[in-house]
């Protein structure tokens, strides 16, 4: 992946919401990334995945009301919730994707969006 960037603007703090809400609630890797730049529907991708459906939709279910929670605001359409493979929550400005181990596995986004900087959310002070 590209270079890593550390946020520093409050536009970030629901993006950084979403990935600490994904991270408390799984073992897999919660990745963000800076996709502004070359994607003009959005600003970033929160990345992150259950090893089990269940744990898939608990997970996208816990994102977005931690997201709300917070303050934050609802997704504008949630999309895969029917199969429990890849759900996608789309925001608008940020879209944070929930997939199944074997899914992302599988489609391997973090590699095809390698060349946009990632973001260091855990390190934020947002």
């Amino acid at each position: 992946m590209a270079d890593v960037k550390v946020p520093t603007t409050d536009s970030l703090q629901w993006v950084i919401q979403a990935a600490r809400a994904a991270d408390s609630k799984t073992d897999e890797e919660t990745v963000v990334l800076d996709v502004g730049d070359v994607l003009s529907i959005t600003g970033w991708f929160v990345i992150t995945g259950g090893s089990n459906t269940r744990q898939v939709r608990a997970l996208a279910s816990f994102i977005e009301e931690e997201v709300a929670a917070a303050g934050g605001p609802k997704p504008i359409r949630i999309e895969g919730l029917d199969s429990m493979q890849w759900v996608l929550l789309d925001y608008g400005d940020f879209i944070v994707h929930v997939l199944l181990k074997e899914t992302r596995d599988f489609y391997d986004i973090e590699r095809l969006w390698r060349d946009v900087p990632v973001i260091d959310w855990k390190e934020s002070e947002i």
